[in-house]
């Protein structure tokens, strides 16, 4: 997650993957083995043959993903290691276009795009309305913003991510969400690492010291069940209205009998 402090772009800096990106990369690979989260983001949301943007794409973790079925992917990223590695792992796919931007100064033209895709980036409740906005203007009718972040109301990881950040509340976050417009679905997932000491370096670029020595006791093995939020606003395909009232609305404009 990011913390709330950030540039006039409204860039939130990561504590995490802008200081560890090789850790960072051993907690995407051990995120969500089983594919729930991707699962429930194409049910909500159909991506094939269409136009994606990816706020936060880090490393660009998820672009092949989303490539794989897309029309075109954009991931924007304003950390510029994190742009240079995102572009060195989609480097040779033609449909995907890393930029430098922000969620809240998209480099996009208005609707321009299909789903805007947030994933434990920027998006973390009251202070987020910047990016809603812009997700929005570059939203097609009928496009959706999902945001996917951690559920700190589920055992165990929310239960640590409580005690490391005494001032999060998911309560209020949840509010903010629905008062928006968004639907959300809560998604249980599981994470698995190789060894013990890939989950021990990812507890620690997760937490403060105390609490992931904490987690470190509390998970006996290397696999954690972690629960996601999925928030989805779409942008309103507009009203629809049937050829007979358009001919009718048009004749009496013109004045003529419908």
């Amino acid at each position: 997650m990011g913390s709330r402090r950030g540039d006039d772009r409204g860039v939130i800096a990561s504590p995490n993957i802008w200081h560890w990106p090789a850790v960072y990369e051993v907690e995407n690979r051990a995120q969500d083995t089983r594919g729930a989260v991707y699962a429930a983001l194409r049910e909500a949301v159909d991506w094939a043959g269409r136009d994606v943007v990816d706020v936060g794409c880090g490393t660009g973790f998820h672009l092949p993903m989303f490539a794989a079925d897309a029309r075109s992917v954009v991931g924007v990223e304003p950390h510029p290691p994190l742009r240079a590695a995102a572009r060195r792992r989609v480097a040779g796919v033609g449909s995907v276009t890393v930029v430098d931007g922000s969620a809240a100064a998209l480099p996009l033209p208005d609707s321009s795009v299909d789903l805007v895709h947030a994933r434990t980036a920027y998006f973390f409740g009251p202070g987020c309305g910047a990016g809603i906005t812009e997700a929005m203007r570059v939203l097609r009718p009928g496009g959706a913003l999902a945001v996917v972040d951690l559920d700190a109301t589920a055992h165990p990881y929310g239960e640590w991510m409580r005690a490391d950040l005494p001032h999060y509340r998911p309560d209020v976050v949840e509010a903010f969400f629905e008062t928006q417009g968004f639907d959300l679905r809560r998604i249980d997932t599981e994470w698995s690492f190789p060894d013990r000491d890939a989950l021990g370096q990812v507890l620690r670029i997760e937490f403060g010291p105390e609490i992931a020595a904490r987690a470190w006791r509390e998970t006996p093995g290397t696999a954690l069940t972690v629960r996601y939020r999925l928030h989805i606003r779409r942008r309103s395909a507009g009203l629809v209205v049937p050829d007979r009232t358009r001919r009718a609305v048009s004749g009496r404009r013109s004045g003529t009998a419908g």
